[in-house]
């Protein structure tokens, strides 16, 4: 059995006639994957390209003369990794290390690395880029913009700012 086309070369037409629908139907929504975390019972989102990976809280070697967001280094597969408190970078009050707790390994966009305590990790987000907008901003720069999720707002965080942090105390 063989697919011929049908006389008056339909086939051209009907071709021509999907294009034109095609063209006509709005462009597609660009869609934001974030990963979404819990900090102080207030969800906040990461972009998930800058997500290496997610894991268990381990002994974290603590690290003197450095700033108190600074909780100290992990070895990660033979890397070394800095490990930043975001209750703390968040200027929020410290909390004992429980088992919900993760570290999320982020990668900013010039290559620094830290992995990033948080309280729990809750889910990806698929955002549509319309539905981001900007932030409010927080005393410490690092919340980039809003989102919401269902009735909640999540704020999404700035990668490369939240890994800014210089200075002794």
């Amino acid at each position: 059995m063989s697919a011929e086309p049908a006389p008056n070369g339909s086939w051209e037409d009907l071709a021509r006639s999907a294009a034109s629908r095609r063209e006509g139907a709005a462009p597609a929504e660009v869609m934001r994957q974030l990963l979404c975390v819990k900090v102080d019972g207030s969800p906040y989102a990461v972009p998930v390209e800058n997500v290496r990976e997610i894991v268990r809280v381990r002994p974290i070697t603590p690290i003197p003369r450095t700033v108190p967001a600074v909780r100290g280094v992990i070895s990660l597969r033979g890397e070394i990794i800095q490990v930043i408190d975001l209750r703390l970078r968040l200027a929020l009050p410290p909390a004992a290390v429980a088992k919900a707790n993760r570290i999320v390994v982020v990668q900013a966009d010039d290559g620094r690395v830290a992995g990033v305590l948080v309280d729990e990790v809750r889910e990806v987000l698929r955002v549509s880029e319309s539905a981001i907008g900007s932030g409010a901003g927080d005393a410490q720069g690092i919340v980039a913009a809003l989102c919401t999720n269902g009735t909640e707002f999540v704020s999404i965080v700035d990668p490369g700012r939240l890994l800014e942090v210089g200075g002794r105390d």
